[in-house]
């Protein structure tokens, strides 16, 4: 199983639309990819938005990655949701201690 953390800081006056977007469409494009959202964590001070998710199939977590932006309910995301996002940081770990 590959695990995931990913860091977000949203860009100001964003996180709502951010939220909006991630609870009605990338949550659930993600989990009919294949992967496991562990949590998600927002904080408001910073605009900061934080989530772990994980991915156990064969194929690996790039490929299920690749296969999630393709999607066509994925393309058609308005706004984009890359575009929201200021900087992302991202912790990948493959085993656990």
């Amino acid at each position: 199983m590959e695990i995931e953390l990913r860091d977000y800081t949203i860009h100001p006056g964003c996180m709502s639309a951010w939220l909006t977007g991630w609870r009605a469409h990338i949550l659930p494009l993600r989990e009919q990819a294949g992967y496991r959202v562990s949590g998600a964590w927002v904080d408001p001070d910073h605009d900061r938005f934080i989530w772990v998710l994980s991915y156990d199939g064969i194929d690996g977590f790039d490929a299920a990655d690749d296969r999630y932006h393709e999607l066509p309910t994925r393309l058609a995301l308005d706004p984009e949701p890359s575009d929201l996002i200021k900087l992302a940081q991202k912790v990948r770990v493959v085993s656990a201690m």
